[in-house]
């Protein structure tokens, strides 16, 4: 998951980043440091989606039906539309369940001294972004096999270690799994299978 981050961020993060700061108001380094902590929660709905309802199937499905990897042409242009949707929905339709995308907002709100409705209005804006990102990755690398591991870096059946090391910045699962309100949420969003 740190790879696609990582490769998201270098490819296209400076011009998501720009574009996101100019339509919701915030600035730039506030940006910069919210995308990479957004982006593992869209994956881990992505990844629990693929866990419980369909495998590698559900998520080719998400992926053709959200995942137009055409939005990456024109970033600002959806990063606009989303703004002005009135029907954007922060928990993605489901994807992050009921109200995760909600209580992520708040948590990474407090966190980064912004006002969590903003963050609401920015999950919808990234999401077609980051899919359309792992489209791409998936239709260069000729299938989704990799996306499985992709979202479960250490095979261990449980995104959550995975998700909450790269947030926190904290290395394996073990040594994250205490820290936070942002470490709580994922946790109750995607649970552990252990």
């Amino acid at each position: 998951m740190a790879n696609f981050i990582d490769e998201f961020m270098k490819t296209y993060g400076p011009e998501v980043t720009k574009d996101m700061a100019a339509t919701y108001g915030v600035d730039q380094g506030t940006v910069q440091k919210l995308i990479p902590q957004l982006a593992p929660l869209i994956l881990g709905g992505l990844k629990r989606q693929k866990d419980d309802r369909g495998g590698d199937a559900r998520v080719d499905h998400i992926l053709n039906k959200y995942g137009d990897q055409s939005v990456l042409d024109d970033i600002k242009g959806v990063i606009s539309s989303k703004a002005n949707d009135p029907a954007a929905d922060a928990n993605l339709g489901g994807l992050l369940g009921v109200s995760g995308g909600v209580q992520a907002a708040q948590a990474l709100g407090k966190s980064l001294n912004i006002d969590a409705s903003t963050i609401m209005k920015m999950i919808p804006a990234l999401a077609p972004i980051i899919l359309g990102a792992l489209t791409k990755k998936k239709n260069a690398g000729g299938g989704i096999g990799g996306i499985g591991s992709l979202l479960d870096a250490d095979g261990d059946g449980s995104i959550i270690d995975d998700v909450a090391g790269y947030i926190l910045k904290g290395g394996s699962g073990q040594t994250t799994r205490n820290k936070g309100v942002l470490g709580s949420i994922l946790g109750g969003l995607f649970g552990t299978k252990r």
